[in-house]
């Protein structure tokens, strides 16, 4: 595997491993974890709650099998080149099939789609359920006519975008950009405050556990049906890394099991650490995404 250039791309971060081979295959003993060699693997990532939370377990579980694991957070669309290029191994952070398409269209072809790792996001534009308003098409001049998004570049960002021309109402409004975590500090603030605020909003997101949020109806379709996140892999993991490609391929989970980890995290848990925590508190979900690889091939 290629180097990222770190300058170009972001700085890797290593996965601390802490649970015992028990939580990640059913038993047996730490001496037991070296199906992966040392082998270093590399999974890209976006900066989102989401991502941060899944990339963060399913880097610890592989970690614990004995892959020296690099966690990457990039840009969205570098993230895609990465893995495209063969610069980066995998992601599990695909939103399909709106969010990422114009992603997916430039890259799609030059990568492995391992399917969806979780079933149900769904992107939008939120506002606080003490507000006055319901559809997209009834917005008029609250918030200031305008939405507060995250990272440019973004798939919500791009949908709200088509919104202004969608949505006659939404004429003379604005799309203003900053980051995920701008945009829920002014969501937090705005929700402690009473004020109107309209925001791009996607779930699972630990927002909809600390606040009572609502996704304005979207009848233009512009905002597309519920997505699925995919796992995308490079070309050759498969040959190079066959147990690593197995845990990846089999990684599924729910909302409810994401969001868990996104809340500790939220309020103030290491993402490592929440991590670890999930793994050890569900073995056996983690032992799926395992099973069939034999661990104690290179126990003594």
């Amino acid at each position: 595997m290629t180097k990222l250039n770190l300058k170009r791309l972001g700085l890797g971060l290593t996965a601390s491993s802490a649970v015992l081979l028990a939580a990640c295959a059913g038993g047996g003993s730490d001496e037991e974890a070296t199906v992966g060699g040392g082998q270093e693997i590399e999974l890209a990532y976006v900066a989102w709650d989401t991502e941060i939370a899944s990339t963060n377990v399913i880097g610890t579980v592989l970690e614990d099998l004995g892959y020296d694991v690099k966690l990457t957070q990039l840009d969205n669309a570098i993230m895609w080149e990465a893995v495209a290029n063969g610069e980066a191994d995998a992601m599990v952070s695909a939103w399909l099939p709106l969010t990422h398409n114009a992603q997916f269209e430039s890259y799609g072809d030059q990568m492995e789609d391992l399917g969806p790792n979780l079933e149900g996001a769904a992107i939008g534009l939120v506002v606080p359920s003490y507000m006055d308003v319901n559809s997209i098409a009834d917005l008029s001049d609250e918030a200031g006519k305008s939405i507060t998004a995250i990272e440019p570049g973004a798939g919500v960002v791009a949908a709200s975008q088509r919104a202004l021309e969608d949505y006659d109402n939404l004429s003379d409004w604005t799309v203003e950009t900053s980051s995920s975590g701008a945009m829920t500090t002014q969501l937090t603030q705005a929700y402690e405050n009473q004020e109107d605020i309209v925001v791009t909003g996607w779930s699972p997101h630990w927002k909809f556990q600390a606040m009572d949020l609502k996704y304005l109806e979207d009848p233009q379709g512009t905002f597309g049906e519920a997505e699925t996140i995919n796992t995308m892999v490079r070309e050759g993991l498969q040959e190079d890394m066959p147990e690593a490609y197995q845990v990846l391929d089999n990684f599924e989970w729910t909302v409810e099991d994401i969001e868990a980890i996104m809340l500790d995290i939220q309020e103030g848990e290491d993402p490592e650490d929440a991590a670890q925590a999930w793994i050890e508190a569900n073995p056996e979900k983690v032992a799926e995404w395992t099973e069939g690889i034999d661990t104690s091939a290179s126990a003594e």
